[in-house]
């Protein structure tokens, strides 16, 4: 009887020990960016976009409705990345260009760095856009295990290439030959990354899809999705936004099988806002990509799965680009850095709590040009603009611009003086009451003189820590007729 006894506390003693074992495991994370992501291109926004796949985990966690991003691509895959805003980096100005000899700061740790100290396996699958002249610069050497995607910013989502090379790599191998439609290559390498995955171990997957950037091609069977859409080009765009939302189901499907999905924090967002251009839409946001109007820079975004307390809400607070490295790493165990600009926001999310983020810097760029020489902050409720918010100014319904309707590269009733030689230009602040006023239709700065001098105040205070922007000149040793038709590191 004793010895039963014995034997049944163990049990019990064991029962529980797996279970909070189980209970406090590391968990895995599913990083998912799509890009070009407009505010309107997803059914939680938007009914008329479809988006199962994607809407079923959103509803299902927390969709964050203010999180934001930079207004180009590279500053926010720093961000992302890093934790610290582009401007203090020198990585604010436009995209790295295929032939710019630079890359994102080689001393900056990276978020799957932090993330291998903690005992993750690391991949990434997609888009990188952080600089390629060298191989130190690439995915691998900097904190990945394993990498399948391109270095660049664009490519043809069949043929993998872009302006004349071949750029689409396994590793640091090139791979030759797919000419598979892009969503599906990257979630067919997810689930095989999935199945072979240790289960002992945690997994951190980046999955920066190439999706929706353009050049808009999709699959005809996606397009046909969406009869009732006027415009060929927003048709398409529809479809390539299907397309990607199809993969993310199959990919959320390999985590269940595999046993993994439980266990699994899953976030999704936008790398900016959809480019109106090329058919993304961001209604009823102001602006779009390369604008600091919220069109270009507040993302479409959730959270889902393990460790979140409450579920099946809209987040209110404040998050930005920069908070997902220490944040990531706190739900990961571990202690985000020291004297990042990135906040640990996990417990405010996960539980519903106000945000520790009541400003921060939309972005900073002082190089003057046709996109560029903006800056913009949000300290609580306000947003200031100063300098030209971008070429995108407008608000623009889906199904009814057009390319020429929607670029104003210098609206004149925000320019007040424009010297010849293009080297200074003064151009009026922007005001916005966001919380009142989320698509910036009254600007408050001739009501409000006082704190749009206070504001100033406080971004001159954020300047004080600008890098200059590096953005060199192109240079043909990169090439990709210089490595047999294939864009290729080891050239700066």
């Amino acid at each position: 009887m004793e010895r039963t006894r014995v034997l049944s506390s163990l049990w019990i003693f064991l029962c529980c020990f797996n279970f909070h074992a189980v209970k406090g495991a590391q968990p895995n994370i599913l990083f998912i960016v799509a890009d070009d992501f407009g505010w309107n291109d997803v059914g939680f926004h938007n009914p008329g976009m479809l988006t199962p796949n994607i809407d079923k985990l959103a509803y299902g966690g927390i969709i964050l409705n203010h999180s934001y991003v930079e207004p180009l691509c590279t500053p926010s895959r720093h961000a992302f990345m890093t934790g610290i805003y582009p401007y203090k980096s020198g990585m604010q100005h436009l995209v790295i260009l295929p032939e710019q000899p630079y890359c994102s700061p080689l001393n900056l740790t990276f978020l799957p760095q932090k993330l291998k100290q903690l005992g993750y396996a690391t991949h990434m699958i997609g888009k990188w856009h952080l600089g390629m002249c060298k191989w130190e610069c690439t995915p691998t050497y900097r904190g990945f295990d394993t990498f399948l995607g391109y270095y660049q910013g664009q490519e043809d989502y069949y043929n993998k290439t872009v302006l004349g090379g071949l750029d689409f790599r396994d590793g640091k191998d090139v791979v030759r030959g797919d000419m598979t439609y892009s969503p599906i290559t990257y979630a067919t390498r997810a689930d095989h990354l999935i199945s072979k995955h240790n289960k002992s171990q945690p997994m951190f997957l980046y999955l920066p899809f190439q999706s929706v950037h353009e050049p808009i091609q999709v699959p005809e069977k996606y397009e046909d999705l969406y009869p009732n859409v006027k415009t060929e080009g927003r048709r398409k765009y529809s479809g390539m936004v299907s397309a990607m939302d199809e993969a993310i189901g199959n990919i959320t499907e390999s985590l269940k099988r595999n046993g993994m999905f439980n266990n699994t924090i899953i976030i999704f967002t936008a790398d900016n806002g959809g480019w109106p251009t090329f058919y993304g839409n961001n209604y009823p946001l102001r602006g779009g990509k390369t604008t600091v109007y919220e069109g270009g820079t507040r993302a479409s975004a959730f959270i889902y799965g393990a460790g979140l307390k409450r579920t099946g809400y809209t987040y209110d607070g404040l998050v930005h680009a920069v908070d997902w490295n220490p944040t990531l790493v706190a739900a990961a165990g571990g202690q985000p850095d020291v004297g990042i600009d990135g906040i640990n926001l996990w417990e405010e999310i996960r539980s519903g709590l106000e945000s520790k983020r009541t400003e921060f810097v939309y972005h900073i760029d002082e190089v003057l040009t046709l996109f560029e020489g903006h800056e913009a902050i949000r300290v609580g409720d306000y947003k200031l603009i100063q300098g030209y918010p971008g070429p995108y100014p407008g608000w623009y319904k889906p199904d009814e611009v057009t390319a020429d309707q929607t670029i104003d590269y210098r609206p004149a009733n925000y320019l007040r003086s424009y010297q010849k030689d293009n080297s200074s230009i003064d151009i009026g602040a922007e005001l916005f009451n966001i919380k009142d006023d989320p698509y910036e239709h009254n600007n408050l700065a001739r009501e409000q003189p006082a704190l749009v001098k206070k504001m100033q105040g406080i971004l001159d205070e954020y300047r004080k820590h600008l890098v200059p922007a590096m953005h060199p000149p192109n240079d043909k040793k990169g090439n990709p007729a210089n490595f047999g038709g294939v864009w290729t590191p080891g050239w700066c």
